[in-house]
């Protein structure tokens, strides 16, 4: 009895010692570990947003020129000196202008009364003024060479007639036309048949106001 009792202790003995043994290997065993290789990042083409790009140049483009019309003897809107009216010497006032149009061959000038008790009065109508001309002397409509290019007023009469007006203040509108051609009238015409002649053939207008009259 005691030598199986013995014969079993020694056999437990050694299982367990293998047991141990066995788990000593185990955690003995070398552990592998992984390398964990850097990866090199490639390289990357420069973004457009960031490039760094010239400044834009920016094209002047020039402003078209206005066909204006002034005098020297008056700001638009303002008053017109006695000089150019019935109550002073009566003649024509200067007038200068620019910006005519490409394609302009004559031009033609209407002065108008629109405030006149009958109705609108004209004072002075001119017509194939020459297209290089570009203003109008003082006391232009008694030269004998602007004659021809002259028409009747209201009173019948051919050239300048001064602001003249019965009471209060009245507009006088100058009206100024680049024309593409010559227009076929003879001196002497009137507004109506002037204005008729430039139907279809008016490139532009210009206009300055003056005023006259009692305050």
């Amino acid at each position: 009895m005691k030598s199986e009792l013995f014969l079993k202790l020694v056999l437990i003995l050694a299982v367990t010692l293998t047991g141990c043994s066995g788990g000593n290997a185990e955690s003995a065993a070398p552990q592998t570990q992984t390398a964990t290789d850097t990866a090199t990042p490639e390289p990357t083409a420069p973004s457009l947003a960031t490039e760094t790009l010239p400044p834009a140049v920016e094209e002047t483009v020039p402003a078209p020129v206005e066909f204006a019309l002034a005098s020297s003897a008056f700001e638009a809107g303002q008053q017109i000196p006695a000089r150019y009216t019935c109550d002073g010497e009566d003649i024509s006032p200067p007038l200068a202008w620019s910006g005519a149009p490409e394609g302009t061959e004559s031009f033609a000038l209407i002065l108008d009364d629109p405030d006149a008790p009958i109705g609108t009065f004209t004072h002075w109508v001119l017509f194939n003024l020459p297209a290089d001309l570009n203003e109008l002397a003082e006391g232009a409509s008694s030269e004998a060479a602007l004659g021809p290019h002259q028409g009747k007023t209201s009173w019948g009469k051919t050239g300048y007639g001064g602001p003249c007006p019965p009471s209060g203040v009245h507009r006088y509108i100058f009206t100024l036309y680049a024309v593409d051609s010559l227009l076929d009238l003879p001196g002497g015409a009137s507004k109506k048949e002037l204005l008729s002649a430039l139907e279809g053939h008016t490139l532009a207008q210009a206009e300055l106001i003056g005023l006259y009259g009692n305050r």
